[in-house]
């Protein structure tokens, strides 16, 4: 399999690091971006081959991932996500039947979109002959990053906030993690794996920390390009917690436009937080690069709950490269909005899917988007691995029926 990997660069100073080798963060404490050779990749690597691939998923975009061994190729039957409009429920948020449209990335392995990022990090592991993993998480990385590592027969340990929704800790535990609640949040774990780099030897898989989990957070951008005829949405709408599908997608971006496989003006990227942690939509608001720590951080979409995030910059440059803008909603808007799409359209979004509704509905209202522009949706996980409202009704077999109630 041909690799076009040429270096690693640190995503603030620059500077370089060689391929081939294993990293964390760069020596400035910053994120490595994986570098290619783009114009060679231009040369030997086209569309249609992309079309033609036969492999799982985002596995097909494999020319444009760092993974150099197909051996090294960890899968659990990745599935390209289905891009959904939504008719019923459009007008409740302000916009036009078919003009937004969801991706539904609760389809993927371990039902949350956290296996793209995690199949890369963990495929490269593997490559690199690692066998021990180590991970903080909100819930679904730690899933993702357990059923991958078994799958490569690699160890797991992952910590999570204990208030973690508790399928999300028995889907981790029985997929093979090692798994432990930790008395904090999600910062608290991650310096907990941090910590214990050097006592146990496990390899720091957080968010970030190394440089593969943005290449397949990548290909949510490359898939969506390719869904849309290789043409982009106008604005597209994120769950934005430590950002590295955000930062990634505009990487892919930048990567298809150096490729000539798409041309024209950039989506606007729109980072979506909720009220009770929103580090990010702060920054923004005050044309800072750096988001200071959130404190008291509290929502009930607990995938967007980072109170710190290691590439804040990365984040906010792509937004506002893009022209984009960070929005905050209410925990009670995100679980209406919830309610409001499965009832009309039967699409069961995740808390932190309803978020980007929930701040749809709100940019519209504010005039940031307009009605006959294309907005996508990012689903980041099934709904099914969240509370929903309890069934209250009952019929009793033994008593007459009264079929004129299901007339109402």
């Amino acid at each position: 399999m041909s690799n076009y990997v040429t270096h690693l660069e640190c995503s603030i100073s620059g500077d370089h690091y060689p391929a081939g080798q294993i990293h964390g963060l760069s020596k400035a404490g910053r994120p490595l971006l994986v570098r290619y050779d783009l114009e060679r990749m231009r040369n030997e690597v086209s569309k249609q081959d992309i079309a033609a691939s036969s492999a799982n998923g985002f596995w097909r975009y494999a020319p444009m991932l760092p993974v150099t061994k197909p051996e090294s190729r960890i899968s659990l039957g990745e599935v390209v996500t289905p891009l959904m409009p939504l008719t019923s429920s459009a007008a409740i948020l302000g916009g036009v039947s078919g003009n937004i449209i969801v991706k539904d990335e609760g389809r993927l392995p371990t039902g949350s979109f956290k296996a793209r990022g995690l199949a890369l990090a963990v495929s490269m592991a593997h490559e690199f002959g690692l066998k021990h993993l180590a991970i903080p998480t909100n819930g679904n990385a730690g899933a993702a990053m357990a059923a991958y590592a078994r799958q490569a027969g690699m160890r797991a340990t992952v910590l999570c906030p204990f208030d973690t929704p508790d399928i999300n800790i028995r889907e981790i535990q029985l997929q093979g993690g090692d798994t432990y609640m930790v008395n904090g949040l999600i910062n608290d774990c991650g310096k907990i794996v941090g910590e214990g780099k050097g006592q146990v030897g496990w390899f720091d898989i957080s968010t970030l920390k190394e440089p593969y989990r943005i290449e397949g957070k990548k290909t949510m951008g490359l898939e969506l390009a390719e869904q849309m005829g290789w043409s982009l949405p106008n604005v597209i709408f994120y769950p934005t917690g430590g950002g590295t599908g955000l930062i990634g997608m505009w990487k892919a971006f930048a990567e298809l436009q150096a490729l000539g496989w798409i041309s024209g003006k950039l989506p606007r990227m729109i980072a979506v937080q909720a009220t009770g942690c929103a580090p990010i939509v702060k920054a923004f608001d005050d044309g800072e690069e750096h988001a200071p720590l959130w404190q008291d951080a509290h929502t009930v979409a607990a995938g967007i709950r980072v109170p710190i995030a290691v590439g804040d910059f990365l984040i906010l440059r792509a937004v506002r490269e893009s022209g984009g803008t960070a929005i905050a909603v209410e925990d009670d808007h995100i679980m209406q909005i919830r309610n409001d799409i499965a009832r009309e359209d039967g699409i069961l979004l995740c808390p932190e899917g309803a978020a980007t509704a929930a701040a749809y509905q709100r940019a519209m209202e504010q005039g940031l988007v307009s009605a006959d522009e294309t907005a996508i949706l990012f689903n980041c996980a099934t709904g099914l691995k969240y509370p929903m409202p309890p069934v209250t009704g009952t019929l009793d077999k033994d008593q007459p029926i009264d079929y004129a109630q299901f007339n109402g």
